[in-house]
């Protein structure tokens, strides 16, 4: 079901600079969180809230199998919606984006679909792909990408626009948009050669090769390379560490890194300190003190 029907447009054209300023629409206002998650997913996108010890870990399911995950109009709004309800969910500590599908991540655009598009719809629709790509990196707690099978196209730039991404051995990544004489619009332009350096971004685009995750590992593509099948609880152990450490300063350090690489060095380093600043006034930060000193685990609140 897909309940945020009349902020497509207006999704499509907000700013993505900070997630935190998104208003719910007044019809949702005094919907549970909970309700809010389950309601935004569709058919094809699932959300998962993780429970008990792991609880604040959120699971987004990509599950398309019939067209491999490819990015429709349809899965597209999906995934919108579910970024959408993560983003206002207080409780949200770490998002994991999956697969429900055997061997793939996502094939990328729907390209049977595409081919029913003429030019405007085609200009719209990758506008609204890299505009959701753009919030889903805005997103101001952790995303890991947990990749098995095939992550290629707009696959692998939603992958690029996590702030983690973990492989099984047997994934395929790569950006074959040059093959179809189109180039990569969803960011992958701008995200693979920040992310590796232009020189080895640049071979994978121009070719549109798909390279292996013991590959993309040592390009710096990838986080983790783990034998086919755990990428999923490797990354389940990443979220669980992060989950433990003070939510406020993990959304710092993600605002300061983020926004930092945007800056001269300079400049990233007073946002450092402004960052900082944000923390200092928080009972997280006094906790974690008196829990060294006591000699316990900390009990953070993210207050």
């Amino acid at each position: 079901m897909v309940v945020f029907s009349s902020i497509g447009k207006r999704f499509c054209n907000r700013s993505f600079s900070d997630t935190k300023s998104y208003l719910l629409p007044s019809r949702l206002q005094f919907q549970s969180i909970r309700t809010l998650l389950l309601q935004s997913a569709s058919e094809s996108v699932k959300i998962q809230r993780l429970s008990d010890a792991d609880s604040g870990i959120i699971q987004i399911n990509m599950d398309r199998p019939e067209a491999k995950n490819a990015l429709g109009k349809n899965f597209l709004k999906g995934l919108q919606n579910s970024f959408e309800a993560v983003s206002v969910d207080s409780s949200a500590k770490v998002l994991m984006i999956c697969s429900s599908v055997s061997k793939v991540f996502c094939a990328g655009a729907d390209l049977k679909e595409r081919k029913t598009m003429n030019v405007p719809e085609v200009r719209a629709f990758v506008n609204s792909l890299r505009s959701t790509f753009s919030f889903l990196e805005a997103l101001q707690i952790p995303t890991i990408a947990v990749i098995e099978g095939a992550a290629l196209g707009g696959g692998l730039e939603m992958a690029l626009s996590c702030d983690i991404r973990i492989c099984g051995e047997d994934a395929k990544l790569g950006l074959p948009e040059t093959g179809l004489a189109v180039i990569p619009a969803a960011g992958g332009t701008q995200r693979l050669p920040r992310l590796i350096g232009s020189s080895i971004a640049k071979e994978l685009i121009f070719t549109g090769r798909k390279i292996s995750p013991k590959e993309a590992l040592s390009f710096g593509l990838i986080n983790y390379c783990v034998p086919a099948g755990e990428a999923y609880p490797k990354a389940l152990e990443i979220a669980r560490d992060i989950k433990q450490k003070g939510p406020v300063a993990i959304k710092m350090a993600k605002r300061a890194i983020n926004r930092g690489l945007e800056m001269d060095i300079g400049s990233g380093l007073v946002l450092e300190e402004e960052c900082y600043e944000e923390i200092l006034v928080t009972d997280d930060r006094l906790e974690g003190l008196n829990a060294f000193a006591e000699k316990r685990k900390p009990l953070y609140k993210g207050e």
